[in-house]
């Protein structure tokens, strides 16, 4: 059978999952929509003032999705398929004025400093540890992120390895390819009736805590805030607690100095006997060296490692070796030890929706000046300008959070009518958007040279 006759794109196979019969109009159809006569105006379309076209640099192999999405808006798109070194990115981000990136490609001040036209950086994933988030804000330069897409694909994984682990599926299959027949019962379990420990219980934690009761599971859950439980499931007040209760124990945490090594050799020790461990959240949160010390002692019966605190910067052959991780081949050696390359959120509808939700921020971010979500910048949103609002400019300035800068601010648009105007902060950094009409093409320039001369200012955009 030719499979690629059946292969089906995520944007066809969304679409024929419609629940509306194929015979009739779909509740979002034209018919069912208001007359334009009494919708909304529409949206205007902005553009900057004092700048180029926009141009974004995306790498890693962002998900089609974004990469279609951005060439709709007019953008120049530069697409690479790999990440690039520090020296490398040095060079290429120089008028870049925005970038896309995934796990592997490291914003540094380095690389911020040499980026002399970015204002908006897009992670296509959870994390944001690769990005200097705090300079990166200082430098004006709003951060945006996806930490919810991939919730269902985590979750998914990790009940598959719960499965896999219980049964050492992994160890059978390995054998197998090697050519030993090795059918056995001893140590293989069901999982109904097991109990689940679910360290943070955010999206993906409270996700893989529903699944794991549809499967028969007992869940109990620990997480630094009071989390209303799903289902059936019961927070614990302590790790030490959880650990000494269930039979799998699945982490679910952000990098931090706090999660650093939050599973070591006292940790180890607090689990039960032939209990089993997952982790599909950061590298740094459990020790590897202390964790095949309990493997080769018989403490764990069995481990998913999903993530590393050093992985490769591509893939390939000889990559993931002791040269990355000094326990490498120790790892390797143990048995029931199911090692996965970071895919806990590599699916193709992952991925498709990554590249939505990010590119679709960076657009109202870059088109609107709109930061709501940003992990590292004040969050500040207008309405949307409207064919409707004729001689309207927004006005887009990022400044140091210190006494009397909105008031020279204000002392500027004095001789303009404003519209709308919000202003927040976080931290040391301050955003303020303001729309204001009564500005003809011919006052923009002075309005810029004024707003840029002002002490405390980070970067001025102007949008009409």
């Amino acid at each position: 059978m030719d499979i690629t006759k059946s292969h089906q794109t995520v944007d066809e196979s969304m679409t024929q999952l419609s629940l509306s019969p194929p015979d009739k109009p779909s509740f979002l159809s034209s018919q069912f929509q208001a007359p334009r006569s009494l919708s909304q105006p529409a949206k205007r379309a902005l553009k900057p003032f004092a700048s180029e076209d926009i141009k974004i640099l995306l790498l890693e192999n962002v998900n089609q999705s974004a990469l279609g999405k951005l060439k709709q808006r007019g953008y120049q798109v530069e697409f690479l398929k790999s990440s690039l070194s520090e020296d490398e990115l040095v060079e290429k981000i120089k008028g870049v004025h925005a970038i896309g990136i995934r796990s592997k490609t490291r914003l540094t001040k380095r690389v911020l400093e040499a980026a002399d036209n970015l204002i908006v950086i897009g992670c296509f994933c959870i994390g944001t540890n690769q990005v200097d988030l705090e300079y990166a804000a200082e430098r004006g330069i709003a951060v945006f992120n996806s930490p919810y897409a991939n919730s269902r694909s985590v979750a998914e994984l990790v009940i598959g390895e719960i499965i896999c682990l219980a049964r050492q599926v992994g160890d059978r299959s390995m054998e197998l390819h090697n050519g030993e027949w090795n059918k056995v019962s001893n140590g293989c379990w069901e999982i109904r009736g097991k109990t689940l420990g679910i360290v943070g219980y955010g999206h993906i934690g409270s996700q893989l805590s529903v699944l794991a009761e549809a499967m028969g599971l007992h869940v109990i859950y620990y997480d630094v805030l009071p989390i209303m439980p799903l289902g059936s499931a019961k927070q614990l007040s302590s790790l030490h607690e959880l650990l000494h209760h269930a039979d799998f124990v699945s982490f679910h945490v952000p990098a931090s100095p706090e999660t650093k090594n939050m599973v070591s050799s006292a940790e180890f020790a607090a689990m039960k006997n032939g209990s089993y461990l997952i982790n599909a959240s950061r590298g740094t949160v459990v020790d590897i060296p202390a964790m095949v010390a309990a493997s080769k002692s018989g403490k764990l019966a069995g481990a998913a490692i999903d993530v590393y605190p050093s992985e490769p910067a591509g893939n390939g052959k000889g990559k993931f070796a002791n040269s990355l991780n000094a326990w490498t081949s120790e790892l390797c050696s143990c048995r029931n030890i199911i090692m996965t390359p970071h895919i806990g959120g590599s699916t193709e509808e992952a991925q498709y929706n990554i590249g939505l939700e990010v590119s679709e921020a960076l657009i109202r971010y870059i088109n609107e000046g709109n930061s709501v979500s940003a992990v590292n910048f004040p969050e500040v949103s207008l309405r949307s300008l409207t064919e409707a609002d004729t001689n309207v400019v927004r006005v887009l300035f990022a400044h140091r959070n210190v006494p009397g800068v909105l008031r020279h601010v204000n002392e500027i648009l004095v001789n303009h009518n404003i519209k709308a105007q919000f202003s927040d902060s976080r931290g040391e950094i301050a955003y303020l958007v303001a729309d204001i009409s009564d500005c003809s093409p011919s006052s923009l320039e002075t309005l810029h040279t004024k707003l840029e001369s002002l002490p405390g200012k980070i970067n001025t955009r102007l949008l009409y």
